[in-house]
């Protein structure tokens, strides 16, 4: 029970649940679906209830690189599985090059129960012309179109003249 803890004393605070447990996922903004004859429906009726029958979740949610040495490259993997119940196809939308960032991956559906891994690349280097005695942040939100949403992958690091 959420009233008491593990003692078996009632709780002073309220729980916070994560995210997942209340049905929310953090960083993502759903997408206006088209019903798609091609996109591999599941049509059984245990199924037809389901609203949201396609369902990536990163591991990690976010990446945070640390404190990086300028002209440097750095790279990091995150995993990108499938938790629904369908295969699904997503795409993602390269950040600007100011950003030093680009994501590497291989496109294609994945199946249900399956990941596929994405590259996170940042080649360090401080933009001139703003006084950031000698330590640039950089933040940028990496974003991931499925067929339902778009996910937001956050990536932070500092730069170190």
């Amino acid at each position: 029970s959420l009233m008491v803890d593990v003692t078996g004393q009632t709780r002073k605070e309220t729980v916070i649940l994560p995210s997942y447990f209340q049905g929310k996922k953090p960083n993502t903004i759903p997408n206006k679906k088209i019903e798609d004859p091609a996109s591999g429906k599941v049509s059984i009726s245990s199924l037809a209830t389901r609203q949201d029958l396609t369902n990536f979740h990163l591991i990690p949610p976010r990446v945070t690189f640390g404190i990086l040495k300028e002209g440097c490259t750095y790279a990091t993997t995150v995993i990108m599985k499938n938790v629904g119940v369908n295969f699904s196809r997503f795409r993602v939308k390269q950040p600007p090059p100011h950003t030093g960032l680009r994501v590497m991956y291989t496109p294609g559906p994945v199946a249900a129960g399956l990941q596929v891994e994405l590259e996170i690349e940042i080649f360090a280097m401080i933009i001139r012309g703003k006084d950031t005695f000698g330590l640039e942040e950089v933040s940028h939100d990496i974003e991931i179109l499925t067929e339902t949403e778009t996910l937001l992958l956050p990536v932070k690091a500092n730069i170190l003249s």
